[in-house]
This record gives structure tokens, sequence and C-alpha cells, in this order.
């Protein structure tokens, strides 16, 4: 099968090749522009994660954006000239296709989920081309990008395409090498999902020199809510020689504007060879007018090398936070991976401050930034530990829009998109997100929080938004296999995890009786382990066991359209064994004995894949995927903090790289990427806590920049591929004897030292 499929997208790739070359007309070189990144930017590499097999890709894009912001500008990749549109990458944009449909104007970041992609502009020349655009061969040698900027020469419109951004606004830069015509087209009903869009139009102002364009966005995610509003106000910086629309009918010459499923416009700029056209774009998601304002506040009169340069000093300033001494190879590692945890959530607010909320309606935000786009169930996992860290201003953001959300929607999202509920993956990940804020000192209205957190664990909220299932998880302890549709395991896990931090805030708070019914909820986690198989297993309603197949993976379901490994969700097994991260010590006392605990657990990490990003990533260790990418810090729970550090290392070294598939899974909303941030410094966050394992530093020395002008240092003393093993670790000059740090330590500021040694101490 494997074979099969190896076999199969070579010869994909191959006919990429060949109709790149013959649509190309042979492949023009045009001298590129100069990298303007400063300080660490210019050490991020924007097509990681952009290649490799395409459901185990990054899913991420080159597109230019600001830190957090709504615009994400980009290419939109196709195969074989648009003939056959693969679902490879879910960003809009895959490193192998050779062809480009235009560029639009955002996307989602490193999702499983195809949304948004909405506005896209594609260049043309010639007299006599129809009005809607085909795709564009192109080559990765005329193509670079940087944060905040993207450029890439298209042969066939004999064009250099430039990008760059503001939270709200795009600004596209086209330069044609040819005295031909210049023309942009704009397609008002693109989407990144065939068919993501409805309600498509656009005008253009009689005068010439702007439009205003609507549509609905229907995405993956969009559509589960009834759709996305979203407004264009765009003006360009010549004089257009005519104007032709476009319908689903066919083309209107003089026509000025379009609606429905194929809306969109031609502009012809005449002759313009090496005479730029730029296109300036805003969007909002709540008026045409707040679209216009957007622009005004954003870009104003500034030029596109002035919003470049803005974007440029935007990102150089975030990803200062973290200053690394390493070389040059794991800096481009590392300051790709935080770059990308920076690219979502999205700014929902426009400039005046209005956004849509999760009511439909418009409101306003009082003191502070309405942010969407939260990939909660992956992120609650270390992305909001990093922004507590080091940008809790974005943090706090999150929090007060959850909470806005909640109050406007009826119940907490799991995996907030847009102004709606996507009702992605299961449970109450908020709530592991609420009470690691809290505990690690951030303000918000925590009770207001735990009573969402309460009425979500009792009722389940139509929609798809909470809790599956939530009485019959109440009444057994456990989702009983026999009646429900899918995930019992998996699900019961993740809602004993959410209980324990429903409980840990509810005592913070000093709600005496709910800590005591959640704390008790936490252990429903044992409910389902099977002590003679030592796994957690699908258990039915009368108690009985199900069937389980450790070493298959639940995809093989999706494939073969089976419910035979239902229980799981998007893993095996042996992936959602050490689940109970809330736990540790109860779980390490299931398996009977600390030293069986770590053979299995070792046993397991051996048996990761022996290649990233593979095809097929097995029953083993896959730190690709979200519920097992912290089982290599489990081994510091068990006393075996020397494996904790060889492990961590092995997956800083063979799981991540500077390659288009360098990433071993979906980044999530920069999940996978703030593993590696945390990872390479020497500790990660124990999610829902305010603890961090400590595991093994691959970098001689950094500088964290904390709230209140506070710095942590950290010093790997003789740190090498050799020396991965940690002989002691010092904070302020005292030595640790626990393999934890406690938020409180590291916001303290101070230098924490790693002495790194070859040989391991058990």
């Amino acid at each position: 099968m494997l074979r099969i499929f190896r076999f199969m997208l070579s010869i994909l790739i191959a006919f990429e090749l060949l109709f790149a070359g013959l649509f190309a007309g042979g492949e023009v070189r045009v001298a590129m522009p100069e990298p303007a990144a400063e300080g660490n930017a210019k050490y991020v590499n924007a097509f990681v994660g952009t290649g490799g097999i395409p459901w185990m890709c990054g899913m991420l894009s080159p597109a230019a954006q600001v830190p957090f912001g709504a615009v994400r500008l980009g290419p939109d990749t196709s195969a074989v000239g648009g003939i056959a549109k693969v679902k490879t990458n879910t960003s809009g944009y895959y490193y192998e296709h050779r062809h480009i449909r235009g560029f639009s104007l955002s996307r989602l970041s490193g999702t499983g989920a195809r949304d948004y992609g909405m506005f896209r502009v594609t260049p043309a020349v010639g007299k006599s081309l129809s009005a809607k655009a085909g795709a564009l061969a192109y080559s990765h040698h005329s193509e670079t990008a940087e944060p905040g900027y993207y450029a890439v020469y298209l042969p066939g419109a004999a064009a250099l395409c430039e990008m760059t951004a503001t939270s709200h606004a795009g600004v596209q830069k086209y330069t044609f090498t040819t005295k031909k015509d210049a023309k942009l087209y704009l397609d008002a009903a693109s989407c990144v999902s065939e068919g993501g869009s409805a309600d498509a139009s656009v005008e253009v102002d009689p005068e010439g020199r702007s439009l205003t364009a609507y549509v609905t966005m229907t995405g993956t995610f969009s559509d589960r809510y009834g759709g996305l509003p979203v407004y264009l106000y765009a003006e360009w910086d010549a004089d257009t020689v005519g104007v032709t629309a476009h319908t689903a009918e066919g083309d209107v010459p003089g026509g000025t504007s379009a609606a429905g499923e194929e809306a969109g416009v031609l502009l012809d700029f005449g002759s313009r060879k090496n005479d730029p056209v730029t296109l300036r774009a805003a969007i909002s998601f709540v008026s045409f007018e707040n679209a216009k304002e957007n622009l005004a506040a954003e870009v104003g009169d500034n030029d596109f090398d002035a919003v470049r340069a803005s974007a440029a000093a935007d990102w150089t300033d975030r990803l200062s936070s973290i200053n690394i001494n390493a070389d040059d190879g794991t800096k481009e590692i590392y300051y790709t991976a935080l770059y990308h945890a920076m690219l979502m959530p999205t700014d929902f607010t426009d400039a005046n401050g209005e956004y849509r909320g999760f009511d439909g309606e418009t409101h306003t935000a009082d003191g502070f930034t309405y942010r969407t786009d939260i990939s909660l169930w992956d992120t609650c996992r270390n992305v909001h530990a990093l922004y507590t860290l080091i940008a809790p201003e974005i943090q706090t953001d999150c929090l007060e829009s959850l909470l806005l959300m909640a109050d406007q929607g009826g119940t907490l999202p799991r995996w907030p998109m847009g102004s709606g509920y996507s009702g992605s993956m299961f449970g109450n990940p908020a709530n592991i997100v609420f009470t690691e804020s809290y505990l690690k000192g951030l303000e918000f209205d925590a009770q207001k929080a735990l009573d969402y957190m309460k009425a979500a664990a009792e009722t389940e909220f139509e929609g798809k938004a909470s809790r599956d299932d939530a009485a019959l998880y109440n009444e057994y302890g456990y989702l009983p296999d026999d009646l429900v549709e899918r995930y019992s395991v998996s699900k019961t896990l993740e809602y004993a995890w959410e209980d324990a931090a429903t409980a840990a805030l509810a005592e913070a708070l000093g709600d005496a009786d709910a800590a005591a019914l959640y704390a008790s909820r936490a252990e429903n986690y044992k409910n389902l382990w099977d002590d003679e198989t030592k796994y957690f297993r699908p258990r039915n309603s009368d108690g009985s066991f199900a069937a389980m197949y450790p070493n298959l993976v639940s995809f093989i379901d999706d494939v073969l359209g089976t419910k035979i490994f239902r229980a799981y969700c998007e893993g095996s097994a042996r992936q959602w064994r050490w689940s109970a991260i809330h736990d540790v010590d109860g779980m390490i006392a299931l398996f009977g004995s600390k030293e069986y605990f770590v053979s299995e657990l070792e046993q397991f990490m051996k048996d990761a894949s022996l290649t990233r990003a593979a095809v097929d990533p097995g029953s083993g260790y896959w730190i690709g995927n979200q519920h097992d990418m912290h089982t290599a810090y489990l081994f510091d729970d068990a006393g075996r903090a020397d494996l904790t550090q060889k492990w961590v290392r092995w997956t800083l070294e063979n799981r991540f790289s500077t390659d288009p598939d360098g990433l071993d899974g979906n980044d999530d909303g920069g999940t996978l990427s703030s593993w590696y941030v945390f990872s390479a410094l020497g500790f990660y966050p124990i999610a829902g806590t305010d603890r961090y394992w400590i595991g093994s530093p691959c970098v001689d020395s950094a500088e964290v920049s904390l709230p209140g002008g506070k710095t942590l240092k950290i010093t790997a003393n003789n740190q090498s591929d050799k020396n991965i093993y940690v002989s002691s670790v010092k904070l302020g000059g005292e030595t640790l004897d626990t393999p934890y740090l406690t938020h409180a330590q590291i916001a303290a500021g101070g230098e924490l030292v790693f002495e790194m040694t070859e040989n391991s101490e058990k």
C-alpha cells in the first residue's frame, strides 16, 4: 500500500514538472528582491512545513503577514496546472505543486481544515485572454519569502509578484516585464476549499481606481455555523484602460460589477513594462466601511516598501523575545518555529474596535483585542503557555475573547474559527487554558470561566461546541463504547484531564464542593484501564471490555470506512496509553511498577517511525499528533530523567529540520512548533498546571524576555550533540533536586544553568 502511494505521488510530481515546463514556455529568470529581514527574523525559513506527504504535511504557507494578523497574503497552488485540485495542503500552498492560481488574502495555519482563501488576485498579460485567470507555472528558483514578505516571478504572466501585509490589509505589487497589456483578475468567489464560498459579489468604482467585494466563506469550519461574511475594499495606483466583469455565464466586457459563484473582475492597465501596479486591499468581517477604514488606518499613504519595512520591524520585535546562542542550523529551526507559533490566533478587531461576535452581531472590544482562529484542542498543550511567558497580552486577549464567545454563543468553544463554533475535535480544552493561566497569575474573570466550565461538564450544548455525551460520562464514569459513536477512550481520557483542571480552578477560587466533585471525576480515566493488558481499553455499558488492537492506528477506519478502531482518535491505543497528564503518578501506578512503566514507555519511543513525516506514522511515538507529544517527558515522573533527556534530544534532532517537510505532522496553530521552542531551551510546560518538566537544552545559551522587564538567562555548559545528559541544574545558584520548574521560578527571572555531560546518571 505504501509503495503504491509513493509511486503515485512520484507520478503526480513528474506530471507537475512536465506541465510546468509546457505552460511556462521555458523558464525565465529575473533578479529577485534582496532580503530585508533583520535580527532573528533573518533565520526564519517560511517554506518549512509546506511540503512532504500530504496528510503528514505541516499545513503551513509562506504567505506574508504580521504577527497574529488577520491577513495572510500568499499564493494558492494547484496540481497539474489546476486540473487536479487535490487536498494536499490545507493552507492553500503545497511545495510540491508547480502552479499558482493566484494570491488570496488569508488562510488557516497548520490545521487540517481548509478555510478562507478569499479575494484571490491573479496577474495576466495579453489582449485576447478570458477574464477568469488560470493557473500559472512557477519555479522555486524564482520564489522567496521572509517574515512579512513573499515574492515570486510568474513567467506566464511576465510578472514579478510581491506581497506584504498589515493586520487587516494586504499590499500587492506587480512588476510586468513585457510591453503586453498588464492585467489583474480579482476572484470574489475564491476560497481554499472547492465550493467553500457563497454570495460573492464585486463592484468597481466608476472612476476605475477602487472596488468593493463581498463573500460569505463556507469552508471546512465556517460552513458549520452558516458562513463567515467578509468585506473587501481595494484600491490601486494605476489607471485602468478597461474593465471586464466575469460571471458563471461568461465575460461581460465593460462590465464593472458581478455576482454569483464565479463573480470576478479583470482590470486592464495597458502596457506597464517595468512600471509596477500596486494593489492595496483591506478586509473586515463587519462592513465595507470598516474595511476602508482599516486600509486608511493601517496602510495610509505608505508605499509597498514602507509597509514591508513595517511588517519586518514587527517580526524583528516579536522574534527578539527569545535570543538563543546556537549554530545557524539550530537558529533556523528555532526562529522558524517561534515564527510559526505567532501566525495565529487571528486579530478579528477592526481599527475602530468593532468585531463580529459568535451571535452574528457587531460588538466593540474595550481595552483588548478580540481574537479568534484558536486551535484550542491543540494549542492548550503548549502554545498558550508560550504566550503567557513571552506575550502575556496575547494570552490575555485570548482569555477575554473566549469568555465573550461563551457569552454570545452559549458555551466555551473548543476550536473557535472566525465568528462561530467549528466543533472540531472534542471536549473542553478551554478548561486547561483558563486554569493554567489563572495559576500563572494572569488576570481575567476566573469565576465566570469556572461557571462555564462547570456548565459544560453537566450539559451537552447543541452545535458540537462543547462536551459530547456529558450525561453518559457522568452516569457511567466513562463513555460506554456501545453507546457512543466514536472516541469513547480518547474522550474519557481528555474529559478526566479537563475535570482535573476544573477542580484545580475551583480549589484556587475557594469552591470546595466543585473542587471535590471534579477531582473525583478526574479519576475516571482509571475506569478504562484493563489491568490484564495494561492499556486503556474501550468498555461497554455492561462493564465488559471491547476488542482492542493496540498496534493499529485509527486512520485505518477512515481509509476503509470501518469502525473497528473508533474508540481512539487520530492514533493507536499505544499512543493514547500515556494520556493522564493530570495524574502521571496515578497513571504510573496502574502499570504496577515504575520499572515496567519505563520499559514500556521506552519501547514505545523506540518504535517511532524511521523517518520524519512518514507516510504511516505507525503505532509508536509520534510527536506530530497532540495526544502523545508529551511522552518523552514522562520519564521524569518515573525517576528516569536521563531517558527524558535522551528522547527529548532525539526528537529535537530527528523530528525537526529546515526542509519543506521539516515537521512531523500538522503544526495546528503553532503547537508542534511550540514543542521545539520550549524543548530547545531545556523545559516544557505541563498543560493545565503551573509546572514545567526539565529536559535537555540544545542551545548553548538563551535569554528570554519576561513580563515586567525581567529576563531568564539560560546557560547549557558543554552542550553538544554528544553531551545530551544533564548532570545538574541550578536556578539562581541553587541546585534543583527535582526534574521540575514552577512558573513562579521562571517568571522571577535570573539564571538557569545546565551542566551537560556525555554520560547519563540514573
